[in-house]
C-alpha cells in the first residue's frame, strides 16, 4: 500500500510502499477512500523537519537539555547516536480520514466488513490506502455522507469539543476570530446550534468565503466597532479562538470583544498572555480546548477500547465524531466550499508544498484521494532486494522494530555481521519496511507467521512488546527456531511454564533472553575479580529509574507486567549471576504510591543457596540527571564498585584500582549477541543456564507477591 512519511532528518515528505498493517483487538482495518490535510498540526510537523540541526536545536531548546543530560550519563557517542536514530525514525502523517472496513480485530463490537465509517487518531487515521483504527475512533458513516465531508470528522470533532466547553445556549452572540477550516466548521456548528455568529480574519478573501455562507464577518482592523454593534455593545457571550498564530493578539482581541463574565475558549494555538486588566475587569471564563474531547491522549480509551460510562461523560472525542457526522447527515453543515485542493495519493508531497506556503497559493480543505480497491487480500509482505550473503548458521528473522530495536539492538546485529538478514515483521508494517531497508533484510511483513513459520529463518530476534514474549518465544521453538528475546521472557507463571516446556523437548533450539549486564565488559571484570571467593557475596544494586506516568504501557500488567517484572528483572539477573547461585528466599517492600507512583520505589531483598544475599533497590522518586545504576559487591575483604558501566572500582588491602569508559557506557549488548550467535554456530549451549532464567523470571513474581502479601516467598 501507499502511506504519506515525513522523515524528521532532511523534512522530505515522501509516498512510500508498505505492507497493508494486521489489524488487532478492538480494531478494524479501514481502506481509506479520503483524508484530510491538516494545515496546522501537519505544517508544523514539515516545517520543523526542514529546518536544519541547529534550526531544530533553537526551536526545541527542551529536547537540547534531554540530550545534554542523557550524554553526561551514557557517554557522548551513544547519544549522539540515539538523537540520530530518532531523527530518522519515518513519522506517519495524517490523523482524519473516512473509508470502508475491510476486517475487524476480536473483540470490536458494532463494526463489521463493508461498514462505511469516519476515523479519528494520529498514527491510526494516518494518510496512507489502508489504517488500522481502534473502537472508539471509528464512527457509522450514514449513505447520505459522502466520504470527501466525511474526512473532516475529526477536525469537526475539535471545533465541537471547543464550542461545547463554552456551553452556549440558543440565540447567544458567538464570535469566532480566526476564519480557517477550525474557525469556518466552528462558524457552522454554531449555527447550527441556533446562535448568533459573527466573524474576524485577517484575509479578505476568508471573509469572502465566510460571508457566502452566511456569516456576518469583518477584517481585524475594522472589527472593534462594527462587533460591539453585533452585540448591541454588550460584548459576545462566547468568544472561540480558532487562529493559529505565536502572537497574543486574539487572546487579549477577545477579552475586548466578550461581554462581562463572559467566555473565551482558545481552540487554535495562540500566543497566551493575557492582558491581565481585560479579563480581571470582565471576570472573563478563560479555557483552553484540548483537541477532540474526552478520551484524548488516553491509552486505555483510545486504544484500549474501553469508553467512558455514557451518563458520567456525556461528550467523549468519540461521541463528538459521531455528533459531527449527524450534522453533516441532516444537512446542517456543508463542507463543500471548504474543500479547496484534491490530490491522489501518488501526488501527495504537493499538498505539502501547498500548506507551507512554498507554491504561494490560497487553500483551505486539502484532501488527499485514494483509488477504490477490489482484492480482499491487502498485501502484508514487501520484498526487497538484501545485499547481504547467505550464510549456513543464522538466518535471522525479527520481530519488532520499535525505538529500542533501531536504535540499539538491530544497530548491534547489523555491525557484527556473520548472519544472513532474512525479514523484519511489525504490526503496522511502517517500521518493519524502514528497518528491512536500513538494515538490509529481504523483507517486511506485518504478518508474524512470516517470520514465525517461514522455512528461510532459523533464528528469531523479539523485540516487542512483553505481552508478545512468551507466546512468540513458544511458537518459534515449537517451530525448531533459535530465539533471542529480550526481557521479560514472560509476565506470569503460565506463560513461563509454556516456554519451559518447549525447551524441555529433545533437541529443543536455543533460547536466550536479554539480560545483557552480565554480558557488560567492566561487570565481567569484576565478577573475575570475585572468581576464587570462598565466602558470601553481599551485594547492593541501586537503580534510579526515574519516574513514568501513570499511563505509561509498562505499568499495565497485561502488557508490560509492571516496572519489577517489565524491568526489574535486569538487576535481579545481575544479582542472581553475580552470586554464581539460585535464589531460595525473597522478600520485597514499597514505599506508599500516594496515587502517583506503582510500586516501584521498593527494595527487594533475595537470599540464595550458597549463602550470598542481595538488595535490589530500585526508584523511580529519583531524578534522571543522576546516574542510572550503581552496583556494589563485598566480600571476603574485597569490594567492588560498578557505577553506571562507565566505571568500575576495586577495592583490597592495599591496593585500589579505578577503570574508566569515558566515552561510551557499554551495558552488554554487543555482548550478549555476539554469546549467543557463538552458542549457535559452535553447538554449544545456552549463554545463560535456563535454570537462572527460569529462577529470575520466579523471583520477580516472588518480588510482586511479596509487596502485594507483606510476606516473605520461598522459591
Amino acid at each position: 500500500m501507499k502511506q504519506i512519511l515525513q522523515n524528521m532528518r532532511d523534512g522530505k515528505t515522501s509516498v512510500i510502499d508498505l505492507p497493508v498493517p494486521s489489524v488487532k483487538q478492538k480494531t478494524a482495518l479501514v481502506q481509506t477512500c479520503n483524508s484530510l490535510v491538516s494545515a496546522g498540526t501537519e505544517r508544523m510537523l514539515v516545517e520543523f523537519a526542514e529546518k536544519s540541526l541547529i534550526g531544530k536545536a533553537s526551536s526545541r531548546p527542551d529536547l537540547v537539555k534531554q540530550v545534554l543530560s542523557k550524554a553526561r550519563r551514557e557517554g557522548l557517542i551513544p547519544t549522539i547516536e540515539a538523537a540520530f536514530n530518532k531523527l530518522d525514525q519515518p513519522m506517519a502523517l495524517g490523523y482524519s480520514s473516512a473509508g470502508i472496513i475491510v476486517e475487524v480485530g476480536e473483540g470490536l463490537q458494532g463494526f463489521n466488513p463493508g461498514d462505511r465509517v469516519a476515523c479519528g487518531g494520529g498514527g491510526f487515521a494516518v494518510h496512507a490506502e489502508y489504517g488500522v483504527v481502534p473502537q472508539n475512533l471509528l464512527v457509522h458513516l450514514p449513505d447520505n455522507v459522502d466520504f470527501e465531508s466525511a474526512a473532516f470528522t475529526t477536525l469537526g470533532a475539535i471545533a465541537l469539543q471547543g464550542f461545547r466547553l463554552a456551553q452556549p445556549q440558543l440565540g447567544e452572540t458567538v464570535c469566532i476570530i480566526g476564519l480557517g477550516l477550525l474557525g469556518l466548521l466552528s462558524a457552522e456548528i454554531a449555527k447550527a446550534a441556533g446562535c448568533q455568529v459573527f466573524g474576524i480574519d485577517l484575509s479578505a478573501d476568508r471573509i469572502k468565503l465566510a460571508e457566502s455562507m452566511n456569516v456576518s464577518c469583518v477584517l481585524r482592523a475594522e472589527c472593534e466597532e462594527t462587533a460591539m454593534a453585533f452585540t448591541h455593545n454588550r460584548g459576545f457571550d462566547h468568544v472561540l479562538i480558532c487562529a493559529d498564530t505565536a502572537s497574543d493578539d486574539p487572546v487579549n482581541l477577545a477579552g475586548l470583544l466578550a461581554r462581562e463574565k463572559g467566555t473565551v475558549i482558545a481552540v487554535g494555538a495562540v500566543g497566551l498572555n493575557l492582558t491581565r486588566k481585560l479579563y480581571y475587569e470582565k471576570e472573563l471564563d478563560f479555557r483552553i480546548s484540548r483537541s477532540y474531547g474526552p478520551g484524548r491522549y488516553d491509552p486505555s480509551y483510545e486504544e484500549g477500547g474501553q469508553d467512558y460510562p455514557f451518563g458520567y461523560v456525556r461528550w467523549t472525542e468519540g461521541r463528538n465524531m459521531q455528533a459531527f457526522v449527524d450534522l453533516l447527515a441532516q444537512g446542517k453543515i456543508n463542507l463543500k466550499p471548504l474543500i479547496s485542493h484534491r490530490y491522489p495519493i501518488e501526488e501527495a508531497p504537493q499538498a505539502y508544498e501547498l500548506i507551507t506556503g512554498k507554491t504561494g497559493e490560497a487553500f483551505l480543505g486539502v484532501l488527499i484521494t485514494y483509488p477504490l480497491k477490489t482484492s480482499t487480500n491487502p498485501v502484508r509482505k514487501v520484498e526487497f532486494t538484501s545485499s547481504a550473503q547467505p550464510t549456513a548458521g543464522i538466518r535471522l528473522g525479527v520481530l519488532g522494530a520499535g525505538n529500542y530495536a533501531q536504535a540499539v539492538f538491530l544497530p548491534i546485529v547489523h555491525k557484527n555481521g556473520g548472519i544472513t538478514p532474512v525479514g523484519i515483521c511489525t504490526a503496522s508494517g511502517l517500521t518493519a519496511s524502514h528497518a528491512a531497508k536500513k538494515f538490509g533484510y529481504q523483507f517486511a511483513s506485518s504478518t508474524e507467521a512470516d517470520v514465525l513459520e517461514s522455512d528461510q529463518i532459523n533464528t528469531v530476534l523479539l523485540l516487542t512488546r512483553h505481552q508478545q514474549h512468551a507466546r512468540q518465544a513458544a511458537t518459534a521453538l515449537k517451530n525448531n527456531k533459535h530465539v533471542y528475546c529480550e526481557k521479560p521472557l514472560a509476565l506470569n507463571v503460565e506463560e513461563l511454564a509454556a516456554v519451559e516446556a518447549q525447551l524441555q523437548q529433545k533437541d529443543a533450539p536455543l533460547l536466550t533472553v536479554g539480560f545483557n549486564r552480565r554480558f557488560a565488559p567492566l561487570a565481567v571484570q569484576l565478577k573475575e575479580y570475585f572468581k576464587d571467593q570462598s565466602e558470601p557475596l553481599m551485594i547492593n544494586y541501586r537503580v534510579n529509574a526515574g519516574f513514568l506516568p501513570s499511563n505509561h504501557w509498562l505499568h499495565d500488567a497485561q502488557q508490560g507486567g509492571g516496572r519489577i517484572i517489565g524491568e526489574g528483572c535486569h538487576f535481579i539477573d545481575f544479582v542472581v549471576w553475580m552470586a554464581d547461585s539460585l535464589p531460595v528466599e525473597v522478600n520485597a517492600q514499597a514505599l506508599p504510591d500516594g496515587g502517583k507512583y506503582h510500586q516501584d520505589n521498593c527494595v527487594i531483598n533475595l537470599r540464595f543457596a550458597n549463602g550470598s544475599m542481595a538488595a535490589v533497590t530500585y526508584l523511580a522518586n529519583g531524578n534522571k540527571n543522576f546516574a542510572k545504576e550503581r552496583a556494589e559487591v563485598f566480600g571476603a575483604g574485597k569490594i567492588g564498585v560498578l557505577d553506571d558501566f562507565r566505571s568500575l572500582e576495586l577495592v583490597s588491602e592495599g591496593k585500589r584500582q579505578i577503570i574508566r569508559s569515558r566515552l561510551k557506557q557499554d551495558k552488554g549488548h554487543q555482548a550478549a549477541w555476539q554469546a549467543f550467535t557463538k552458542a549457535i554456530i559452535s553447538g554449544a549451549s545456552a549463554p545463560i543456564p535456563y535454570d537462572q532464567l527460569i529462577a529470575v523470571h520466579k523471583a520477580c513474581y516472588a518480588a510482586v507477591k511479596s509487596i502485594n502479601n507483606s510476606e516473605t516467598i520461598k522459591l
